[in-house]
C-alpha cells in the first residue's frame, strides 16, 4: 500500500505540512516551528515555551570592528511565504526576508531564505538557508548561527549522541537557582536540589557533550511514553566552519538538539566570520534531516530507537548531496566534480622508501595557507580519510577553486599542494601521488606524546568529586569532566610539572592540559613546565631543533618558551661529555626569551597540549 500523498494547509498565521506520517506547523511568514505532530503526540516540541521559542533558526551578529563574541542575537523570522514546491510527492516552503540599507544597524546585513521539505513516505523533514550579502552592503560578523529545537521535558529524558554518550538527563528545572548552583561559568551548574534526587552532586554543562564534526552525524532525544525518539541527522559537513577537528555543540539539558553550521565555540575571536564591506558572499547551509521514529513490536526496549536513528543516518549520507533541493544554489551531484590520488610520507630517519598515509585526513578547502582550513569560515570544506596504502577519493564537490590540504596521524606537521584545483561540473581529476614532507632536521633524540591532534594519550586526573557528570566516570572521554583545571594546582602545589625524559612516563606524568594555576585568592597565574634531558656528547657548533605540535581546541599559541640549555652546553664544550639540559615551557606572555631561543634548542617532535577550558 502506497503512502498518503504531502498536503499543504496555508492559513493567515501559520502553514502545515503533511504526509500522514508527521504534521509540521510553521508560522506564516515568519518560518518558526512551532509544531511537530507525531505517533499520536500533538507536538513533540515544547508546548510551554513561547512558540518562538520551539524550533528555530537563529544567529549571533555584530557591527565590523566590534571586540569580543557576544553580539545581537537575531532568531531570523522571515518577512515573506512562498510555496516553492507543492505536489504529492514533495512540499518546499520558503520563508525569507530581503535587507535594504533602511535596516543598516538593525538587522544584519543579509538576505536570509529558510526552505523547509517534507516528502512523501518520509518520517521527518528537512530544512536548509541560504544567506546572501551584496557587494555593496556594509562590513559585519556572524559568531554563530544553528538551528534549534526545544523538545517537551514532560517527554524526552534519554540523550543519544553516540553509542558511548548518552544517558537519562536532568530537568531543565534543576538549573534554576533553587536548585542548582552556578560554577565557573554560566552554562556549568552544579545540581543541589534536582527534582530527581539521583542527580544530585552531578553536574550539568552543555559543552561536555561537544563533539568533532567530522563525528557529529546523529544525535537527539528518546520518550519513553509514548515510545519516539528525535534526532538531528546531519549527512554532510562541507557547509561547517573550521574543518573535520572542530569541536562543535550537540543536545542538551532543555531537552535541546542543535544544528551548528558556525560557531566560535572552543576557538573565540580567531573563528569569527569578519565580512568587509564591498564583499560579495553567499553560501547555503544544509540541508539537515529532523528524523522522528518510533517502536514497531511493543514491549521493545526505547534504545532502538538510537540504533535505527544511526541506520538512517547512513541512509541520509548515500543520498548525499540530496536530489530533492529546490534551489538552483545548491549543487545536485551531476553538477559537482571529484578528486583522487595517494598521499605518500618522504621521511629518510623513518624509512628509505616513502610511506604510504595510512589514515591520513585529506580535504579540499578554499585557498589559503598551511593549516589555514582550521580558520575557514566562508566557504565549504570536503574532506576524507586515506586507506591503509594513502589512497583517497573526494567525491562531491561543489564546483570551484580549492586547495588540498592534508595531516597524518603520527607525523608533525601541515601538507598542502603547491597548486590548486578547480572543480568543474563533472570533472573526475587524479592528483596522482602527492609526496608530503614532515619537518625534520635530524633524527628524533625523545619525543613526549603522539602528534595526532589529540591528548588522549597523557594523564587525565579524575575530577573532584564534587563536580562528577556519571557519564564521563570511567570514560574515554573523562577529560570532558568539569574543574579538571583546578586539579593541576592540586598534584602541583608547590611546584610546576617537571618531566625527565628516559624516567617519566607521559601517559602518567604529563598533564593532559598546560593550564593556569589557580591560587587561594581565586586569582590565576602562569604555569612554566620543565623538561629535564640528557645527552651524550654535544656539538657546540650545532643547531639543535625542539619542534612542538600542539594539539587545542582553542587557536591559541605557546607563550613564554625559556631553556636553561645554552649555558650548560657552553660547560660541556669546555670539559663535560655529557649535557644536563632543562627546557622550560611556559603558559604566559610571549618574551624576548622566546625569540633568542627558538631557532637555538628544537628537538625533533615534542607535542605539548593547551586546551583552554574557558567557554564562549
Amino acid at each position: 500500500m502506497s503512502s498518503p500523498g504531502v498536503q499543504l494547509q496555508v492559513e493567515d498565521q501559520q502553514v502545515v505540512m503533511d504526509n500522514g506520517i508527521l504534521q509540521v506547523t510553521l508560522s506564516n511568514p515568519d518560518g518558526l516551528v512551532t509544531g511537530i505532530q507525531y505517533n499520536g503526540v500533538d507536538n513533540l516540541l515544547e508546548v510551554l515555551n513561547n512558540e518562538t521559542e520551539r524550533g528555530y533558526w537563529d544567529l549571533v551578529w555584530s557591527v565590523a570592528g566590534s571586540a569580543g563574541t557576544k553580539g545581537i542575537f537575531d532568531r531570523m523570522e522571515g518577512t515573506k511565504f512562498e510555496v516553492i514546491v507543492e505536489n504529492e510527492e514533495q512540499v518546499e516552503l520558503s520563508f525569507s526576508r530581503t535587507w535594504d540599507t533602511s535596516l543598516e544597524g538593525k538587522l544584519v546585513p543579509l538576505n536570509i531564505d529558510k526552505r523547509f521539505v517534507l516528502l512523501r513516505g518520509c518520517s521527518g523533514f528537512y530544512s536548509y538557508a541560504i544567506y546572501e550579502h551584496l557587494e555593496e552592503w556594509p562590513a559585519f560578523n556572524i559568531d554563530n548561527t544553528r538551528i534549534a529545537f526545544k523538545l517537551r521535558k514532560d517527554k524526552f529524558h534519554y540523550m543519544a549522541i553516540a553509542d558511548n554518550r548518552q544517558r537519562f538527563m536532568p530537568l531543565p528545572d534543576d538549573r534554576l537557582p533553587d536548585r542548582g548552583q552556578v560554577l565557573a561559568y554560566p552554562e556549568a551548574v552544579l545540581l543541589v536540589n534536582p527534582v530527581e534526587p539521583e542527580f544530585k552532586g552531578e553536574v550539568d554543562d552543555k559543552y561536555q557533550y561537544a563533539r568533532e564534526n567530522k563525528d557529529n552525524r546523529v544525535h537527539g532525544w528518546i520518550s519513553n511514553d509514548p515510545p519516539v525518539g528525535f534526532w538531528q541527522i546531519t549527512a554532510s559537513d562541507e557547509f561547517r566552519s573550521g574543518g573535520p577537528l572542530k569541536q562543535i555543540l550537540t543536545s542538551h539539558v532543555g531537552p535541546t538538539t542543535l544544528a551548528i553550521f558556525h560557531s566560535v565555540h572552543y576557538s573565540g575571536e580567531d573563528l569569527i566570520l569578519k565580512f568587509g564591506a564591498n564583499e560579495a558572499w553567499k553560501k547555503v547551509f544544509g540541508p539537515i534531516f529532523i528524523y522522528l521514529n518510533t517502536l514497531t513490536t511493543e514491549g521493545d526496549d526505547p534504545i532502538l530507537l538510537w540504533e535505527n536513528a544511526k541506520k538512517q543516518m547512513i541512509n541520509e549520507v548515500q543520498s548525499w548531496p540530496y536530489d530533492f533541493p529546490a534551489s538552483n544554489d545548491f549543487q545536485s551531484s551531476d553538477q559537482r566534480g571529484n578528486v583522487s590520488g595517494r598521499l605518500l610520507i618522504q621521511d629518510r630517519y623513518v624509512s628509505e622508501e616513502c610511506i604510504p598515509g595510512d589514515g591520513a585526513f585529506v580535504g579540499l578547502a578554499p585557498l589559503g595557507d598551511i593549516g589555514s582550513w582550521q580558520r575557514e569560515c566562508k566557504g565549504y570544506q570536503f574532506w576524507t580519510r586515506a586507506d591503509k596504502d594513502g589512497y583517497f577519493s573526494i567525491n562531491d564537490i561543489r564546483t570551484g577553486d580549492y586547495n588540498l590540504y592534508a595531516w597524518v596521524p603520527g607525523f608533525i606537521g601541515d601538507y598542502k599542494y603547491e597548486a590548486a584545483f578547480n572543480i568543474t561540473s563533472g570533472c573526475n581529476i587524479d592528483a596522482g601521488n602527492l609526496v608530503y614532507e614532515p619537518p625534520r632536521d635530524g633524527p628524533t633524540l625523545w619525543e613526549i606524546g603522539i602528534p595526532d591532534r589529540t591528548a588522549a594519550e597523557f594523564y587525565v586526573p579524575d575530577p573532584n568529586p564534587k563536580y562528577i557528570n556519571k557519564l564521563y566516570v570511567n570514560h574515554p572521554d573523562r577529560f570532558r569532566q568539569y574543574g579538571l583545571w583546578e586539579r593541576y594546582a592540586e598534584l602541583y602545589p608547590d611546584g610546576d610539572l617537571v618531566y625527565t625524559i628516559g624516567t617519566s612516563n607521559y601517559t602518567k606524568d604529563w598533564f593532559f592540559a598546560q593550564v593556569t594555576r589557580k591560587k587561594d585568592d581565586n586569582t590565576y597565574e602562569g604555569t612554566t613546565w620543565q623538561i629535564k634531558f640528557k645527552l651524550e656528547s654535544v656539538d657546540g657548533s650545532g643547531t639543535y631543533k625542539l619542534r612542538l605540535a600542539l594539539a587545542t581546541a582553542h587557536a591559541s599559541e605557546l607563550q613564554g618558551f625559556t631553556t636553561y640549555a645554552e649555558r650548560r652546553i657552553v660547560e660541556a664544550v669546555q670539559g663535560e661529555d655529557r649535557a644536563t639540559m632543562n627546557i622550560g615551557i611556559g603558559w604566559r606572555g610571549l618574551n624576548e626569551e622566546m625569540e633568542r631561543f627558538k631557532d637555538r634548542m628544537e628537538f625533533t617532535k615534542l607535542k605539548t597540549n593547551q586546551e583552554r577550558t574557558e567557554p564562549h
